[in-house]
Protein backbone atom coordinates (compact mmCIF):
# COMPACT_ATOMS: atom_id res chain seq x y z
CA UNK A 1 0.00 0.00 0.00
CA UNK A 2 0.83 3.85 -0.92
CA UNK A 3 1.05 6.74 1.71
CA UNK A 4 1.43 9.62 0.47
CA UNK A 5 1.53 13.02 2.85
CA UNK A 6 1.62 16.66 2.40
CA UNK A 7 1.91 19.20 4.33
CA UNK A 8 1.87 22.81 3.99
CA UNK A 9 1.90 26.22 6.26
CA UNK A 10 -1.01 28.23 5.26
CA UNK A 11 -1.16 32.34 6.61
CA UNK A 12 -4.48 31.92 7.55
CA UNK A 13 -6.45 31.05 11.57
CA UNK A 14 -6.85 28.07 11.86
CA UNK A 15 -10.61 28.37 12.62
CA UNK A 16 -10.80 29.78 9.02
CA UNK A 17 -9.09 26.76 7.49
CA UNK A 18 -11.10 24.39 9.24
CA UNK A 19 -14.68 25.86 8.35
CA UNK A 20 -13.45 25.76 4.32
CA UNK A 21 -11.99 22.36 4.63
CA UNK A 22 -15.12 20.59 6.64
CA UNK A 23 -17.42 22.56 4.50
CA UNK A 24 -18.28 18.82 2.99
CA UNK A 25 -20.70 20.35 -0.22
CA UNK A 26 -18.38 22.77 -1.01
CA UNK A 27 -15.16 21.67 -1.84
CA UNK A 28 -15.03 23.30 -5.38
CA UNK A 29 -15.74 26.68 -4.23
CA UNK A 30 -13.87 27.29 -0.91
CA UNK A 31 -11.20 24.80 -0.40
CA UNK A 32 -9.76 23.87 -4.00
CA UNK A 33 -11.74 26.04 -6.56
CA UNK A 34 -10.28 25.39 -10.54
CA UNK A 35 -8.88 21.86 -8.90
CA UNK A 36 -12.14 20.72 -8.03
CA UNK A 37 -15.00 21.88 -10.62
CA UNK A 38 -18.17 20.80 -9.11
CA UNK A 39 -19.17 18.70 -5.93
CA UNK A 40 -22.32 17.23 -5.69
CA UNK A 41 -23.94 15.69 -2.21
CA UNK A 42 -26.00 12.19 -2.57
CA UNK A 43 -26.94 11.28 1.08
CA UNK A 44 -23.22 11.42 3.05
CA UNK A 45 -21.52 11.18 0.01
CA UNK A 46 -20.25 13.63 -2.30
CA UNK A 47 -19.43 13.35 -5.97
CA UNK A 48 -16.51 15.21 -7.16
CA UNK A 49 -15.63 16.59 -10.26
CA UNK A 50 -12.01 17.28 -11.46
CA UNK A 51 -10.06 20.07 -13.37
CA UNK A 52 -8.99 16.93 -15.79
CA UNK A 53 -12.64 15.84 -16.42
CA UNK A 54 -12.21 12.93 -13.83
CA UNK A 55 -14.92 12.04 -11.37
CA UNK A 56 -15.36 10.23 -8.10
CA UNK A 57 -17.29 9.21 -5.47
CA UNK A 58 -15.86 10.45 -1.62
CA UNK A 59 -17.82 8.57 1.00
CA UNK A 60 -17.53 10.52 4.45
CA UNK A 61 -15.70 8.59 7.18
CA UNK A 62 -15.69 10.82 10.04
CA UNK A 63 -15.39 15.03 10.95
CA UNK A 64 -14.04 15.62 14.05
CA UNK A 65 -14.48 19.39 14.75
CA UNK A 66 -12.25 18.43 18.16
CA UNK A 67 -9.52 17.73 16.25
CA UNK A 68 -10.36 19.45 12.72
CA UNK A 69 -9.70 16.06 11.02
CA UNK A 70 -11.73 15.22 8.27
CA UNK A 71 -11.23 11.48 6.57
CA UNK A 72 -12.81 9.71 3.49
CA UNK A 73 -13.02 7.19 1.39
CA UNK A 74 -12.50 7.17 -2.82
CA UNK A 75 -15.24 4.49 -2.97
CA UNK A 76 -15.01 4.11 -7.07
CA UNK A 77 -13.29 5.33 -9.67
CA UNK A 78 -9.17 3.84 -10.34
CA UNK A 79 -8.42 2.40 -6.66
CA UNK A 80 -8.53 -0.59 -5.22
CA UNK A 81 -8.25 1.36 -1.78
CA UNK A 82 -7.99 4.60 -1.21
CA UNK A 83 -8.43 6.11 2.07
CA UNK A 84 -7.70 10.22 2.95
CA UNK A 85 -7.39 12.22 5.79
CA UNK A 86 -6.55 15.79 6.07
CA UNK A 87 -6.48 17.76 9.09
CA UNK A 88 -5.93 21.47 10.32
CA UNK A 89 -3.34 22.39 13.30
CA UNK A 90 -2.36 25.38 14.92
CA UNK A 91 0.72 27.10 14.32
CA UNK A 92 1.30 28.90 17.05
CA UNK A 93 1.94 31.81 15.44
CA UNK A 94 -1.76 33.08 14.04
CA UNK A 95 -1.28 30.43 11.09
CA UNK A 96 -2.26 27.33 10.24
CA UNK A 97 -0.46 24.05 8.99
CA UNK A 98 -2.59 21.69 6.83
CA UNK A 99 -2.07 17.79 6.57
CA UNK A 100 -2.98 16.23 3.91
CA UNK A 101 -2.54 12.25 3.37
CA UNK A 102 -3.90 9.38 1.47
CA UNK A 103 -3.28 5.95 1.92
CA UNK A 104 -3.83 3.73 -1.67
CA UNK A 105 -4.20 0.83 -3.81
CA UNK A 106 -2.46 -0.25 -6.08
CA UNK A 107 0.75 1.37 -5.63
CA UNK A 108 0.89 2.24 -9.50
CA UNK A 109 -1.43 5.02 -8.68
CA UNK A 110 1.00 6.75 -6.26
CA UNK A 111 3.08 8.89 -8.14
CA UNK A 112 0.32 10.37 -10.36
CA UNK A 113 -1.60 10.92 -7.09
CA UNK A 114 1.12 12.20 -5.47
CA UNK A 115 1.24 15.34 -8.20
CA UNK A 116 -2.17 15.39 -8.29
CA UNK A 117 -2.49 16.19 -4.20
CA UNK A 118 0.84 18.50 -4.81
CA UNK A 119 -1.17 20.64 -7.21
CA UNK A 120 -4.68 20.28 -4.63
CA UNK A 121 -2.31 21.33 -1.52
CA UNK A 122 -1.06 24.53 -3.45
CA UNK A 123 -4.69 25.57 -4.20
CA UNK A 124 -5.70 25.12 -0.78
CA UNK A 125 -2.68 27.00 0.34
CA UNK A 126 -3.44 30.02 -2.09
CA UNK A 127 -7.01 29.79 -1.89
CA UNK A 128 -7.23 30.35 1.97
CA UNK A 129 -4.59 32.68 1.96
CA UNK A 130 -6.33 35.27 -0.48
CA UNK A 131 -9.62 34.98 1.53
CA UNK A 132 -7.51 35.93 4.92
CA UNK A 133 -5.98 38.45 2.96
CA UNK A 134 -9.47 39.91 2.26
CA UNK A 135 -11.14 39.68 5.28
Amino acid sequence: MASIRKERSIEAEPEEVWAALSDWGALHERLVPGFVVDTELDGEDRIVTFFNDAVVRERLVDLSEEDRRLVWSIVDGPYAHHNGAAQVHDDGNGGSRFVWVADLLPEELAPPTAELMERGIETIKRTLEAAAVAK
